[in-house]
């Protein structure tokens, strides 16, 4: 016990040493992430591709996986509901639910482990196989050239797939509600309308924004600095799809706070 006591601080100078390298590591990410904006002929066509990739590549999976979210949302509350209230606030119920949270964070959950742990893998790979540094030694900025394509794509693409995933969920309770209580389509959409609020569809976006940062700045910072080889890469690939999930859900959380309860 006595010795665990006198090794406490040094356990807990070294965290947050560790912590303070990091965040400093980032910083210095962010800043060169900033410089080579000025390379726009370089970064431009990098991010198209990239763009492309992520945006047809995760359509399917985002649409099936928001098809059963909108699917489950619906007969979770044909299962709870109570006659006593008018029908119509189904419509509100299920198309709020997957507006506001369940359209955005289920997409961004999804994205983290496909997008972000690819990303993660391609720059731990050219981390550990010195093609960053050849790269470097070249005098090209790998900012411009691997990770600004990279962000930019996933602040571009991850709100335009909330929006089909928003859709293909609100489609998918719309019908599945119907097969499980006497609900019309014109009381559905009466209660869709009643107490919808334009700031909900913003409000949709601008978590599915924040959230493409989470998932491409954080992989693409842990890849840029993978060290150990094949097991670091894998390590780091684990690393960056786990941050980025938690960094989700820490964003869906203060992006409430802040925007939702003031």
């Amino acid at each position: 016990m006595a010795n665990l006591a006198l090794q406490a601080p040094h356990f807990v100078g070294r965290a947050v040493l560790g912590s303070l390298a990091q965040v400093g590591r980032f910083s210095a990410l962010v800043f060169e992430l900033g410089r080579g904006l000025a390379e726009w002929r370089i970064w431009i066509p990098r991010t198209m591709t990239e763009a492309y990739n992520i945006g047809y590549g995760s359509l399917f999976i985002v649409l099936l996986i928001s098809g059963f979210a909108g699917g489950v949302t619906a007969l979770q509350a044909g299962y709870q509901w109570q006659s006593s209230l008018p029908m119509y606030v189904l419509g509100t119920l299920i198309v709020s639910s997957i507006v506001l949270e369940l359209g955005p964070v289920l997409t961004a959950l999804i994205l983290a482990g496909r997008i972000g742990a690819r990303y993660a893998a391609e720059l731990g790979t050219m981390r550990v196989t010195e093609q960053i540094d050849a790269l470097e030694s070249l005098g090209r900025s790998p900012s411009s050239h691997l990770i600004i394509p990279r962000v930019l794509s996933g602040l571009v693409m991850v709100p335009v797939l909330t929006i089909f995933a928003n859709i293909m969920a609100c489609v998918a309770g719309w019908y599945l509600v119907k097969q499980v209580l006497p609900i019309t389509d014109a009381d559905f959409v009466y209660g869709m309308q009643y107490y919808w609020r334009d700031f909900d569809g913003w409000y949709s976006l601008i978590k599915a924004f924040c959230f493409g940062g989470a998932i491409t700045l954080i992989p693409c910072y842990v890849g840029f600095n993978t060290k150990g080889g094949a097991e670091g890469v894998g390590r780091a690939t684990t690393t960056a799809v786990v941050s980025a999930s938690v960094l989700i859900l820490l964003l869906d959380v203060l992006l409430a706070k802040i925007l939702l309860n003031n």
